[in-house]
């Protein structure tokens, strides 16, 4: 999103969080209408899940698990990553979901990142760093985990009860050098075809008669960023660099 911000020339911008679309919008490059369909600009969904050791070796089920004194959690930096901005959110909002208020639930933020013994750059790094062996848990992307598998990773995964929708973006760039191109491939990428294709690769199709072809599991808590209040609200509270929750959290537990 920096990047084409910046210049770097696109025609299409598939990214992880809506707001690296809406400073697009703003910066003129993308249609404030971008999400006017009726998938909301949204190209597939996921969901959080908690990847463990083959095994599940601690007997990790549920959020609790995380903030025992004998759990390491992988997890990316929220300030470099967007995949990361979801986990932390998965983990607050499950606690919100649990009937506990906000201040317990940023309190398990605290405990939780305590856990953390390194937040790289990406969710991508921070799964190379599982699979490398450190840790005990990943909170990561289900379609995440489940490429991990299919590449031969030795891993499985849980879904707890409670967890968020993932739910990732795709725009046209405006001044693309190739506007009708451009739209006919995201209106492919919505199409029965792709939806399918996206499907067997991990991701859960938005198209709804796709997505009732695969066995998704839906967890019994599953809420969305709007529950918590929208991206705006969420980024101005958690992951402002100066004054957020994540900013606090981090300088307490020595992370950039």
């Amino acid at each position: 999103s920096r990047a084409v911000e910046g210049g770097l020339p696109a025609d299409v911008v598939a990214l992880s969080l809506e707001p690296d679309i809406t400073r697009l919008v703003e910066g003129g490059l993308v249609d404030n209408n971008w999400n006017a369909d009726e998938y909301q600009g949204m190209v597939t969904d996921s969901v959080v899940v908690l990847a463990v050791r083959p095994g599940n070796p601690k007997g990790i089920r549920s959020w609790d698990d995380l903030v025992r004194e004998d759990v390491e959690v992988i997890t990316p930096n929220p300030f470099t990553s967007g995949g990361a901005r979801w986990n932390v959110m998965a983990a607050y909002g499950a606690q919100l979901e649990q009937g506990k208020s906000e201040d317990v639930g940023i309190e398990y933020l605290r405990q939780l990142f305590s856990n953390v013994p390194v937040q790289d750059k990406s969710a991508r790094e921070s799964l190379q760093t599982f699979t490398g062996g450190k840790g005990d848990v990943l909170i990561a992307y289900e379609n995440e985990v489940i490429t991990a598998q299919q590449e031969g990773e030795d891993l499985e995964y849980v879904i707890p009860d409670q967890t968020i929708l993932i739910e990732n973006p795709v725009a046209v760039v405006s001044d693309s050098q190739n506007p009708e191109q451009a739209q006919a491939f995201v209106d492919f990428l919505r199409s029965p075809e792709s939806q399918r294709i996206f499907g067997e690769q991990g991701y859960r199709p938005i198209v709804e008669d796709v997505l009732s072809e695969f066995d998704y599991p839906t967890p019994p808590n599953l809420f969305t960023i709007e529950d918590l209040g929208g991206w705006e609200e969420v980024t101005r509270r958690f992951f402002n660099a100066s004054s957020g929750v994540m900013a606090d959290i981090n300088r307490e537990v020595g992370a950039p």
